[in-house]
């Protein structure tokens, strides 16, 4: 015999009793703002006293997002959102270029141009954070390894397109700003979050990490990495693996001797993070650390044609 089936509690749910509270006879009474389900009332959920609440529901829908679509393990990609495709790199200077071969003694124009030459030159650690998208989705085809970016433009686009030209799932954790704001097209649209609180999207970029990848970036790249350098420094959370990408550009921004030197980190704490150059490379140091068999075809030398995302 089948067991029947028990609620879980004798009390109804928040839809049954919404629900209910529309049965309501039409009176004055019922329709002033006080008479409405507290949950239901956005107006005073958006009151200043309730950000407490509002913390707390930021904190737990991606959560339960993410429970319910058994994502267990992230490799989070952070880099600023200014980097552009080596295509439009290249778009974008040849229009300058043009422009200068017309009038060369135009000193505003050589600036744009030499930021575009920048630009061009940058581009390639876009194409690189593709790569590392595109390794970690095809070689944890089974789900184990999830791709996580901060879901805005530049390197956090190119790392989800690399998940997406795979075929695979990946996370975009966007914010409310005054600009960058809008999620990249290739999220997996299911798990495309938007936050109010920094502290909760960086925890949330943490909270499944078994490994993190900086590339170059501005303030927003250099928080999130010192946050979790701090993390891991202070025992908070368990060592993972932190890798900057392109030892020149980090070198050249942090002086990470000048602190062992001034005694205000010790020497043990730049084993915290690596340097890497290469997605194959980080892909094989996160890989390794997780214990996770990369076949020979998941070199990412020899990348199948990607699947393109449609315009």
């Amino acid at each position: 015999m089948t067991a029947p089936r028990v609620k879980k509690t004798p009390f109804p749910s928040a839809h049954e009793d919404a629900r209910a509270a529309q049965l309501h006879v039409d009176s004055p009474q019922c329709r002033a703002s006080s008479y409405t389900l507290a949950y239901q009332d956005t107006a005073f959920l958006l009151r200043d006293e309730l950000r407490p609440v509002r913390l707390q529901l930021e904190l737990l829908k991606p959560e339960l997002v993410q429970q319910e679509n058994q994502i267990d393990s992230t490799v989070v990609i952070f880099g600023s959102a200014r980097i552009k495709a080596p295509r439009e790199a290249r778009t974008d200077l040849a229009a300058l270029q043009a422009q200068a071969d017309q009038d060369p003694s135009d000193a505003v124009l050589a600036r744009r141009l030499a930021r575009a030459r920048r630009d061009l030159d940058n581009s390639r650690y876009y194409e690189e954070a593709r790569r590392l998208g595109r390794l970690i989705s095809r070689s944890t085809a089974n789900g184990r390894m999830v791709v996580v970016t901060g879901g805005g433009p530049g390197i956090m686009e190119a790392a989800n397109r690399g998940a997406y030209e795979s075929g695979a799932d990946s996370i975009g954790m966007n914010i409310v700003l005054p600009c960058e704001q809008a999620p990249n097209p290739y999220i997996t649209p299911e798990l495309c979050f938007q936050f109010h609180y920094f502290a909760i999207r960086k925890m949330h970029l943490l909270m499944r990490a078994k490994g993190l990848v900086a590339f170059p970036g501005g303030f927003g790249t250099l928080d999130e990495l010192f946050e979790t350098l701090t993390l891991i420094q202070t025992r908070k959370v368990t060592p993972i693996p932190v890798l900057l990408f392109g030892r020149a550009f980090w070198e050249r921004v942090i002086n990470f001797d000048a602190l062992v030197a001034a005694g205000t980190i010790s020497a043990a704490d730049l084993e915290i993070f690596q340097f890497v150059e290469t997605a194959r490379e980080a892909w094989q140091i996160i890989s390794s650390a997780n214990d996770i068999e990369v076949p020979a075809e998941d070199d990412p030398g020899a990348d199948p044609a990607p699947k393109e995302h449609p315009d």
